[in-house]
């Protein structure tokens, strides 16, 4: 049995990714107190990963139809591109064979360009760092949320990789069908709220209650709806 898990986190405020310096310019403060006026930009994030409970084995690459699923996220984010600081492609499956783990991808999508083109500058200086998710709280990876962009990280798992995906817009609903779409006899799927899984304990919940899944994790089914 294959268990497929979808985490999502929805309504984080966008300025926490930004860098925490108690030394701001005057200039700075004052930006701030503006901004405070404004509606608090949002971004959402999800994390794809696997577990092959019988060969326990655990990534998102350890699934038997994982070219399938990442052919139906092609369709789901609707990108017009793939790319990292040193490569690009048209087909995710094609830029994560050459990508390394901790590398940022990022995805431009078709509908609502994005306000400007990121440089491989930018891009690379969002990589994650080796055991470490430093790259997730950086002013590069909020700007390039904030004009329009979406990153997605090929993540470090037991056995290959998972996937981290940061956007401004909630995909949720684009990316559940997709997930359900792929259950099978063979393959459960569980949608789990990240804000409830607060250990490593929760995080594998399959291993130990995978039919009584802690609360925050749910089963999906082939007719379970939004």
């Amino acid at each position: 049995m294959q268990i497929l898990k979808l985490f999502y986190n929805h309504d984080l405020r966008l300025d926490t990714l930004a860098k925490r310096n108690a030394n701001k310019t005057e200039e700075e403060v004052e930006a701030t107190l503006q901004d405070f006026m404004k509606p608090t930009p949002t971004y959402s994030k999800f994390y794809l990963t696997a577990t092959d409970l019988e060969g326990e084995r655990f990534g998102l690459n350890v699934l038997e139809s994982l070219e399938d699923l990442l052919d139906g996220l092609d369709d789901a984010l609707g990108a017009a591109s793939y790319r990292t600081h040193r490569a690009r492609a048209d087909c995710l499956s094609d830029l994560l064979e050459q990508a390394e783990t901790g590398e940022a991808i990022l995805i431009t999508p078709l509908k609502a360009a994005p306000d400007r083109e990121i440089p491989d500058a930018q891009l690379s200086a969002v990589n994650l760092e080796a055991d470490s998710n430093v790259g997730h709280h950086k002013e590069e990876l909020r700007d390039m949320l904030l004009a329009g962009h979406r990153v997605l990280y090929k993540e470090q798992a037991h056995h290959g990789y998972d996937l981290h995906l940061f956007s401004s817009d909630n995909l949720y609903a684009d990316l559940f069908p997709v997930f359900r779409s792929r259950i099978s006899d063979s393959l459960r799927l569980f949608s789990i709220n990240s804000k409830r899984m607060r250990s490593e304990r929760h995080f594998y919940f399959e291993t130990w209650s995978l039919d009584q899944p802690p609360h925050g994790a749910e089963e999906v089914f082939p007719d379970t709806q939004i």
